[in-house]
């Protein structure tokens, strides 16, 4: 006796390659991810990308201060496991340091991983 209705076994389905070398949706999402987008700076708060994830807070410290005075640097992290995101906040002393710090830190390679450091976005453009 069966347990699938007619006694015949279940048909696998095996999904063609395209002919046409196009990829799914999800393939496409998957590889081509659009780049963060290059935000003013207008606070002294900056984001900063394509961090390492072995980068700590005081490697930040120590590479920012050499543009001006910060005030705080946080990676963010995962709250199970403590591990990096690979994006960090550096808060620096004046919008003109901050402004500094972009012209002169991104792009810069830093561990291993050139930077992306842009404003950050304010909470209004982050609560969604």
């Amino acid at each position: 006796m069966a347990f699938f209705g007619n006694g015949n076994p279940p048909i696998a389905r095996v999904e063609q390659p395209r002919s046409n070398g196009s990829r799914s949706q999800s393939e496409t999402t998957r590889s081509a991810r659009k780049p963060p987008e290059s935000v003013a700076v207008t606070t002294p708060r900056l984001y900063v990308g394509n961090l390492s994830f072995e980068a700590t807070e005081s490697d930040l410290f120590e590479l920012f201060n050499g543009v001006g005075q910060v005030q705080n640097a946080e990676v963010v992290t995962y709250k199970h496991n403590q591990r990096s995101k690979g994006f960090a906040f550096v808060q620096m002393n004046t919008v003109e340091e901050a402004q500094r710090a972009v012209a002169e830190l991104h792009d810069k390679d830093f561990l291993g991983r050139k930077l992306l450091v842009s404003g950050a976005k304010s909470s209004e453009h982050s609560a969604s």
